[in-house]
């Protein structure tokens, strides 16, 4: 039972149900904000157009249609469509905002979203082409099955469905909910703000907390396979950083002591996989707090506030863009000292091992090629990395003049989790074969891991479509 919004997960696949007491709250701003309006004064996109059609005053018979009018003009997008996933934590994320009161929409709105939701069934929302101040592209497709617009993406279950959806898998949303009459102001708050970038990034958030657990473990695994000093990751080296402490302390624990090192010094990207990791974490934490501020805060326009329509500037997200950007590059630059790592065992004189961690060397190539397949996705990444918010273009006659593009930045992030989740595998696939050729015990804090991988991936004796073990990698391990 949800009693306030900020119980609401953009993660969480479980049924949503809403307190009475907070519908009651929401039925009560809602019935003074439709006094207020009934005072003639021009409220933005309620009695007005939008945009550089804001000074056009609507006719009594033109408000009527208006509402569900916003919705059909602005839903200009097309594949590739988000993930199921995806889509419902946008949805989650327009509802948190309407339960914050500013919106000062109806109950019946409130609980068609809620019906939405709960269906099983999420909107085909675009994963591109958000080229306004907010989200009004995406919104509008967003929010068209609530009235029996749009197309929805079939049902699924797949923890794995990240891949935009195609249009061939595509049903029409008429007909699964009764469609819903708007009334005045609920068309435009249905596009207002940046809720789906707020959704969205709050579920980049509990997957980039899972892959930096990840990132921790295959790091220890390549620091305890080559027998790597352990000095870079003394709890006095961490002086004045908490969270850089805490991930020595991991990166200890898991990899164990090594009283006796192969060298004085491992190359740099062993010995600086604690403060990369560490700066993972740090940019993970930094974002959540964006997030909270982006629900916390006021995000439509215009907004309900004191008994009175207040224009804001909500939908600017540059808060949420700029946090996406800096996790999108800790993220790449994690990949890529993953990457130089893998590099390193397949290197004898790192490791001790035989070259290019293969049986026989010569007859066998080993794992060279999923280091060239890890140096290809890090190219991908750094593509990812140009900040987002720096391209701004003029729209609908200079009235929209600048945008921040965070539904972009949260694609981008998106897209870096996958890859970096591709790079880890690469590497976990040379540590667990490392381990395999040497006669190193696995140590404790890593054989839950280890164990994970022989589940899924048989013993490397030879050559073999190594693509398919990073596959399952990624499917059951990371």
């Amino acid at each position: 039972m949800i009693n306030e919004p900020t119980e609401l997960d953009p993660a969480s696949p479980e049924p949503i149900e809403l307190a009475p007491a907070l519908l009651e709250r929401m039925a009560a701003i809602r019935a003074a904000a439709l006094h207020t309006l009934e005072s003639g004064d021009p409220v933005y996109g309620v009695n007005t157009g939008m945009g550089n059609l804001s000074k056009v005053r609507l006719s009594e018979a033109d408000q009527r249609v208006h509402q569900r009018n916003l919705l059909l003009g602005r839903a200009v997008g097309g594949p590739p469509w988000l993930s199921p996933e995806e889509s419902r934590a946008v949805l989650i994320g327009r509802l948190k905002t309407f339960l914050t009161g500013d919106s000062a929409v109806s109950v019946g709105l409130i609980q068609q979203l809620v019906a939405l939701i709960n269906s099983g069934h999420t909107p085909a929302i675009p994963a591109e082409g958000a080229g306004s101040a907010g989200e009004i592209i995406p919104l509008a497709h967003a929010a068209g099955p609530l009235v029996g617009l749009g197309w929805l993406l079939p049902p699924t279950t797949s923890a794995d469905s990240a891949a935009a959806v195609s249009t061939g898998g595509l049903r029409a949303a008429d007909g699964l909910l009764p469609a819903f009459e708007l009334g005045p102001k609920e068309g435009i708050a249905l596009l207002a703000g940046t809720p789906g970038a707020a959704g969205r990034a709050g579920l980049a958030v509990v997957r980039a907390r899972r892959l930096v657990e990840r990132l921790s473990e295959v790091a220890a695994g390549a620091v305890a396979v080559v027998g790597a000093n352990r000095d870079p990751y003394e709890p006095a080296a961490a002086r004045g950083d908490d969270v850089l402490a805490g991930e020595f302390a991991r990166l200890r624990q898991l990899a164990g002591p090594e009283p006796e090192p192969r060298s004085l010094q491992a190359p740099v990207s062993f010995r600086v996989a604690g403060h990369v990791n560490a700066h993972v974490r740090r940019s993970v934490q930094q974002l959540d707090d964006a997030v909270d501020r982006a629900f916390k805060g006021v995000s439509d326009s215009p907004a309900y506030l004191d008994g009175d329509f207040v224009g804001t500037a909500g939908f600017h997200g540059i808060d949420l863009a700029a946090h996406c950007d800096h996790l999108t590059t800790a993220l790449a630059h994690a990949a890529e000292v993953s990457t130089a790592r893998l590099h390193r065992l397949l290197d004898p004189n790192v490791t001790g091992l035989t070259a290019q961690l293969a049986r026989e060397p010569g007859p066998q190539a080993g794992l060279v090629a999923v280091h060239k397949r890890a140096v290809a996705t890090t190219h991908q990444l750094r593509r990812l990395t140009l900040p987002t918010a720096i391209s701004t273009a003029e729209t609908s006659n200079g009235q929209e003049d600048v945008q921040t593009f965070s539904w972009e930045a949260v694609g981008n992030l998106a897209e870096a989790i996958r890859l970096t989740r591709e790079t880890t595998a690469c590497e976990l696939l040379a540590v667990r074969q490392a381990f395999a050729l040497s006669a190193r015990a696995i140590p404790p804090g890593l054989q839950d891991l280890i164990q994970g991988v022989d589940n899924v991936v048989p013993p490397i004796n030879a050559d073999r479509p190594f693509g398919e073990d990073l596959t399952r990698l990624l499917t059951n391990v990371l």
